[in-house]
């Protein structure tokens, strides 16, 4: 059996493009690019005027909002101005009535001079009425400022004296604390020297009694010795006699 021939022939890729022609793509290409419809200078400058004009209409918009906003502005002002004219009239036709009262009750007549009399009259008890309202006004609120400055006054005293009865309060609780702490240091001191001297006298005691225990056994070894010499005595001339 041979060997199986499994070779392919060797194929140029780029001779194979160029065979194939140029390649049909879906999008736009860089001529189709450059070779698009654009605007002559004339349709750019009516577009540049166009744009020029909707500038000027918003201008022309805002000329009308702000000449109407003074048309209003004026009107308001004419109102105000015609409405002090007319208080300012109607003030001058008062003033000119009054005068005209005044010339007529001036006249010789009899008439005339009652009435003016009782115009007086009136105006006079108006005057005293009104003088009368103001100084009983005027008492009043003496008398209410007299009362609110007694009472501030007596507010105040009235503080100052709770702040003293408090303080006497508070020194008369700290004195009676010291007192009761210094009884308490003086009988914790006189119960620690009773117990001190308890202590001590307890251990006098003690060493007394060592010592008289001591006493005592130093005699009774005393006496033992002693008894033992004379002992010793005795039984050393009976052993001479035996021998």
């Amino acid at each position: 059996m041979g060997k199986r021939d499994n070779q392919v022939a060797y194929m140029n890729p780029i001779a194979m493009a160029r065979a194939r022609g140029p390649a049909s793509s879906g999008g736009p290409t860089i001529q189709d690019y450059l070779s698009r419809p654009r605007p002559t200078w004339e349709e750019v400058k009516e577009q540049l005027e166009k744009k020029k004009k909707g500038s000027r209409a918003l201008a022309e918009f805002e000329e009308k909002m702000n000449e109407s906003w003074r048309k209003e502005l004026e009107r308001h002002r004419e109102k105000i101005i015609s409405g002090s004219e007319i208080s300012s009239k109607k003030r001058e036709k008062r003033k000119k009535e009054k005068k005209k009262s005044g010339g007529l009750s001036s006249s010789p007549s009899s008439s005339s001079s009652s009435d003016s009399s009782s115009s007086s009259d009136e105006s006079n008890n108006e005057t005293k009425k009104k003088q009368t309202k103001r100084k009983k006004k005027k008492k009043y609120s003496r008398k209410s400022s007299d009362s609110s400055s007694d009472s501030g006054s007596e507010s105040k005293d009235s503080v100052k004296k709770k702040k003293s009865k408090d303080e006497a309060d508070r020194n008369k609780d700290n004195k009676s604390r010291k007192r009761r702490r210094a009884d308490e240091d003086d009988r914790h001191s006189s119960s620690q020297s009773v117990s001190r001297s308890d202590t001590e006298e307890e251990v006098y005691c003690k060493k007394k009694k060592n010592s008289e225990e001591k006493a005592a056994l130093s005699k009774k070894k005393k006496k033992h010795k002693k008894h033992s010499k004379k002992k010793k005595k005795k039984t050393l001339p009976s052993s001479s006699d035996s021998e």
